[in-house]
């Protein structure tokens, strides 16, 4: 039996498979997506990745970047809606070998023009990008958060963006004052208890400072 507090960031060869197909709109896009055990929210997509990504579509609309990582992609909810949304580029990683194998399923079902393969944070990332956004996984732990946010100054380009999603009783308050000596960063909107927070590379910051 997996224990409940590591099923969506670690490995389980032996857990049985049981595909299920969610769907998503936005606009005039419909999307589907193949979920399985193993992964975060396999029943239905989660309201702190529907709200993070909404807000960012919504907030965006007319600035959408040229390209982006989805750090801790899951099935590929997130990445796969910018990309067709935005017609862009996308990049999405995943520490959970399940997950990357169902993002993979979900691009070619999607017909979006996105990549997917594990890594462990950025363990594997060799580029940089326009935005970095990430529902991270609480449960991980403060360390991984932190390698998640901080480490983002790495891989954004100068006038880069990372948009994440964490709930107050979670600490997004704490989080954000951890944040604040490398990027300006701002609370773009707020709901049942969830924070969109976009930071944005301060230009005093400097990369071996993280």
């Amino acid at each position: 039996m997996v224990k409940p507090l590591e099923h969506y960031f670690t490995n389980n060869d032996n857990l049985k498979s049981e595909i299920k197909k969610l769907s998503y709109s936005w606009d005039n896009y419909v999307f589907s997506f193949l979920s399985d055990n193993g992964v975060f929210s396999k029943m239905k997509i989660d309201y702190g990745s529907l709200f993070l990504l909404e807000t960012y579509l919504k907030n965006k609309k007319e600035d959408p970047p040229h390209d982006f990582l989805d750090v801790g992609c899951g099935y590929g909810y997130i990445g796969i809606v910018l990309s067709k949304v935005f017609n862009i580029k996308g990049t999405m990683i995943d520490v959970n070998k399940r997950a990357v194998h169902l993002t993979k399923r979900n691009i070619d079902l999607n017909k979006v023009d996105c990549e997917a393969f594990v890594s462990d944070t950025y363990e594997n990332v060799k580029n940089k990008y326009d935005l970095i956004i990430t529902n991270p996984p609480i449960r991980a732990g403060k360390k991984v958060l932190l390698d998640i946010l901080r480490g983002a100054i790495n891989y954004l380009n100068d006038d880069g963006e990372c948009w994440f999603v964490m709930r107050v009783d979670h600490g997004v308050k704490t989080m954000i004052k951890n944040l604040e000596d490398v990027y300006n960063c701002e609370v773009i909107d707020k709901s049942k208890g969830f924070y969109v927070v976009s930071l944005k590379i301060k230009k005093n910051a400097l990369t071996n400072n993280i």
